[in-house]
């Protein structure tokens, strides 16, 4: 009987002659007994629960500001791979073939950098006029933002902790998430939201129930309010039709 195995069933017959390949995605390396270590490859995650918070929003809430603000971090990320392939500056430490791309700049440092600058500028430019007076408001915007900054100055330091990038790459990786931040927020504020009311009209936006909350000045305070004004209507109504005992 003929033999018809393929060439990588045969390989894995001998495991000798099979160069595995990790998936070095979310494979982050630190020193052994290193706790403070261990605590910076754990923040170095960060953007991978940034990216599912944004697939979670989008899914549920189905906002074109969400997806706006999205769709700009990918073309952050297609950035950073254009800008490493250009300059072409290695890594500081040689991990073999755990990582084969370049260093320069930083894609977590720009990363992080964009998602933290594009919040501030929401917070303080889009959500400015919104219960100014309130100080729990108030309070919530300083920590939300500030919890932002603090995680983009943590993912930072301990990608220059952990060898992953010099200092250099860190801080030009910083800068361009910045410059880009602000470049993106301007296009989304001044260029899209003007678009998102006929955008939302569109027969695929209707099926994919896409929709514009610009005109809403509090989405959280607003969805709220009528989530529990219906309960409270279909709990009357209810009661109305059920019949007596």
């Amino acid at each position: 009987m003929e033999n018809t195995a393929s060439p990588v069933s045969e390989a894995f017959l001998n495991n000798d002659e099979i160069e595995w390949q990790p998936l070095s995605l979310t494979l982050v390396e630190y020193p052994k007994g290193d706790l403070l270590g261990k605590f910076f490859a754990f923040m170095s995650l960060a953007p991978f629960g940034i990216g599912a918070g944004f697939v979670t929003l989008i899914l549920f809430r189905r906002d074109l500001h969400t997806i706006a603000f999205f769709f700009g971090t990918l073309v952050n990320e297609v950035l950073n791979i254009i800008l490493k392939h250009l300059i072409c500056e290695a890594r500081p430490l040689s991990r073999g073939h755990l990582y084969n791309e370049y260093g320069m700049p930083s894609s977590h440092a720009q990363f992080v950098w964009f998602f933290s600058i594009y919040v501030l500028y929401f917070f303080a430019i889009r959500l400015h006029h919104i219960n100014n007076n309130s100080i729990i408001s108030a309070l919530w915007r300083i920590i939300i933002v500030g919890s932002c900054l603090i995680l983009s100055l943590i993912v930072s330091i301990g990608r220059v902790y952990l060898h992953y990038h010099t200092t250099a790459q860190v801080i030009v990786g910083g800068i361009i998430g910045v410059i880009f931040a602000t470049i993106w927020f301007f296009v989304v504020h001044r260029i899209l939201t003007p678009l998102f009311p006929q955008l939302v009209t569109l027969k695929l936006c209707e099926m994919l129930m896409i929709r514009d909350t610009t005109l809403i000045p509090n989405v959280l305070w607003f969805e709220y309010t009528t989530t529990r004004q219906e309960a409270r209507a279909r709990g009357r109504k209810m009661a109305v039709l059920k019949p007596t005992q």
